[in-house]
């Protein structure tokens, strides 16, 4: 089932970059993600609500570890968008994808470092290989 989720993450993630290229031609793209973000964030509240997330939740309940580790996450995934759209706005759609899809590579290795997982080398070839075909379509 997750692969059925991750193919939908990767299919609306194109979209992200199709739908954001058309609508930064006349837009800063720090107000551009801004608004994004804004809209995520409300998308994102209903869909809690209407899921019932939030059901027994209270902000009480997370510890300081976690707390900082999603202010992290956010801070960085803030971040990543913040770059991602000055780079759409800058280059071709299909060449900053392709670069940005070297996230995968990056986190190959700092799940290796951070987390403990194992980089075998099925994971190094197929990282290498991204970094070739990211490059390929790049130029």
């Amino acid at each position: 089932m997750w692969l059925f989720y991750a193919l939908l993450s990767a299919f609306t993630a194109a979209l992200v970059a199709i739908f954001a290229k058309l609508g930064l031609k006349d837009l800063d793209s720090t107000l551009a993600t801004t608004i994004r973000g804004i809209i995520m964030a409300s998308f994102l509240v209903v869909v809690s609500l209407f899921l019932r997330k939030f059901d027994g939740f209270s902000l009480a309940s997370l510890n300081q570890k976690e707390w900082l580790l999603i202010t992290l996450a956010g801070i960085s995934g803030a971040l990543s968008w913040l770059f991602y759209f000055v780079a759409l706005q800058k280059g071709a759609a299909t060449g900053v994808v392709a670069i940005d899809k070297l996230s995968i590579v990056f986190v190959v290795l700092l799940a290796t470092v951070f987390l403990s997982e194992g980089i075998g080398w099925k994971s190094f070839t197929g990282a290498l290989l991204m970094v070739g075909g990211a490059i390929l379509i790049a130029l």
